[in-house]
């Protein structure tokens, strides 16, 4: 289960953000705190959720209705945020978690974002997308998508070329896109998939638990698909150990070269460690 606790704990990497760093990492975003040195470009009607420093009391004296300024930082720049909902993600126990560490990771990366006056999407694909926000970009558009990330059930096969080519044509502006993903897939199909979105910025949160990473070894084991029916029984020798270690840095290994080839970003996200590590790591270049 996410809790809305550790939303509040990340206003501290926005505060020791590098600005520097980030706006190489994205492009033309804005390296100012929202309401210094950006440029009024309009108004909007306040939505339950917006920062209430953002409103215009000398209008609303006028009108009697709440408007929130907006910035051209806004309209230069969108994040994307893509989680997969695949049944191999419902793996793992208590923090470790890999559906849920996943999306908290998304979710910090939408928070802060509608912190810095940005617009952000969130969206979970297995076999299709299924995008989860309302297109409103603010702090309570993201406690609804809390709830809503609780709510799903990790189910079926994901077809990353298929869901990412088709969220790919969906994208009309600037954009950073964030895949949180176990990439336990045909990497043709995750190279095809990445590719779609490669005109953007990206960076791939490659999440693993802990229990992925080795077998236990010196007994018999039953091996169960997660996104299919097939099983499998067989001892766990120290041969067999470390050839499924090898072939699982291997697929690893090339999900990164992946990356590297399209030129996005990579980490490597082990679900053990402490979320807000994994996450100073992936938000900081």
């Amino acid at each position: 289960m996410i809790t809305t606790d550790f939303l509040d704990e990340l206003a501290r990497f926005e505060a020791a953000s590098d600005r520097n760093a980030r706006s190489e990492q994205q492009g033309e975003r804005t390296t100012e705190a929202v309401g210094e040195g950006l440029t009024f470009a309009d108004y909007r009607r306040y939505e339950p959720g917006d920062e209430p420093r953002f409103i215009d009391w000398n209008l609303y004296a006028r009108t009697d209705e709440l408007y929130v300024k907006q910035f051209e930082a806004e309209r230069n720049f969108t994040l994307h945020v893509l989680v997969d909902a695949s049944a191999s993600m419902d793996f793992g126990d208590g923090d470790a978690h890999k559906f849920e560490y996943a999306a908290k990771l998304g979710l910090g990366f939408a928070y802060l974002t509608a912190r810095e006056h940005n617009d952000f999407r969130f969206a979970t694909f297995d076999a299709t997308v299924d995008r989860l926000d309302r297109g409103r970009s603010n702090r309570g558009e993201v406690l609804g998508l809390v709830e809503q990330c609780n709510e799903v059930a990790p189910d079926g096969e994901a077809d990353f070329e298929t869901a990412l080519t088709e969220y790919a044509a969906t994208i009309d502006s600037k954009a950073l896109v964030v895949v949180c993903s176990d990439f336990l897939a045909d990497l043709d199909a995750v190279d095809a998939g990445l590719e779609a979105l490669a005109s953007n910025q990206v960076v791939l949160a490659h999440v693993v638990a802990p229990e992925e990473k080795a077998l236990p070894t010196g007994r018999d084991a039953v091996f169960e698909a997660l996104e299919s029916e097939d099983s499998l029984r067989a001892y766990v020798s120290n041969r067999l150990e470390q050839s499924y270690r090898e072939r699982f840095d291997d697929h690893a290994d090339g999900v990164e070269g992946v990356a590297r080839d399209l030129r996005a970003r990579y980490e490597r996200i082990d679900t053990g460690r402490p979320f807000f590590e994994s996450f100073g790591d992936l938000w900081f270049e």
